[in-house]
């Protein structure tokens, strides 16, 4: 039970990661292996404030609000909530996969910070089908509010999937230095369970008790894979996985679990 950690290394993980993944302020924490692990464990907690008032944004509609602003401004709410953390890792991400042709140039334009295009495209694709999704669900007024917020706590697991242990820190990423390769497998399959129990409950009230358990099934098998996939493409191009494809898991874990949520409600 060594991997586990304890009481202090807990309060100061959920402290950690509401610093580091929200706008919330949390105050300094030391930063250790324990309180590293609990943070990644510990972030879809950590972001329940955010996605609570992501998830009213959907209930809107039944005041009037048009579905598919309605959906923008879910988005807003995450981009604002997170200080666009995530969003700004996926273009980063993208750019350094797509652009570097040696893993020395994909590091250097990963470090530049400038957004070329193919990060562009990404973001705008990511988002278009997230609020694509975001809109259809919409359309269920209400009865969306908990299975969006649910969604978007979901996503958030994809921190502790791309930092199991065995995963490679990216060189130079001193976030991925203290995060990367804390998650034991074990414990990181724990949040991802968790959270597709969440979403299938939530989901019941959209849809039959059938179509909630597999949507739910799907989605949490769906952000196993566009992580593990992710984190295997920054192992063998970048040499190990950063704050930055952590940021990138996140969004597009959001992406997989709207879109499955959004197919399979009616």
């Amino acid at each position: 039970m060594t991997d586990v950690p304890g009481r202090g290394g807990w309060s100061d993980g959920l402290r950690l990661a509401v610093g580091t993944l929200t706008v919330i302020p949390s105050g300094p924490v030391e930063v250790s292996p324990a309180s590293a692990r609990a943070a990644m464990l510990l972030a879809p907690a950590a972001t329940l404030p955010l996605a609570v008032a992501a998830g009213g944004a959907p209930a809107t509609p039944s005041l009037g609000v048009p579905p598919s602003i309605a959906a923008l401004l879910v988005l807003v709410v995450l981009a604002v909530g997170s200080r666009a953390l995530h969003l700004d890792g996926l273009a980063d991400t993208v750019d350094a996969l797509g652009g570097g042709w040696t893993r020395e140039r994909a590091l250097t334009i990963l470090r530049s910070g400038d957004v070329g295009p193919m990060g562009v495209v990404a973001l705008v694709l990511v988002l278009l089908l997230q609020a694509a999704a975001l809109t259809e669900l919409a359309g269920a007024g209400w009865r969306a509010a908990a299975p969006v917020a649910a969604a978007v706590a979901l996503s958030r697991v994809a921190c502790a999937l791309a930092c199991r242990a065995g995963t490679e820190p990216a060189p130079g990423s001193r976030m991925a230095a203290a995060f990367v390769g804390t998650v034991p497998p074990t414990l990181a399959a724990l949040p991802l369970a968790a959270g597709a129990v969440a979403l299938g409950a939530a989901g019941l009230l959209l849809t039959t008790p059938v179509r909630a358990l597999v949507v739910a099934v799907v989605a949490g098998a769906g952000v196993a894979v566009v992580v593990g996939v992710l984190r295997a493409l920054a192992a063998r191009r970048l040499g190990g996985v950063g704050g930055d494809a952590i940021g990138a898991s996140v969004e597009l874990a959001l992406a997989a679990v709207l879109v499955t949520l959004a197919t399979g409600w009616r």
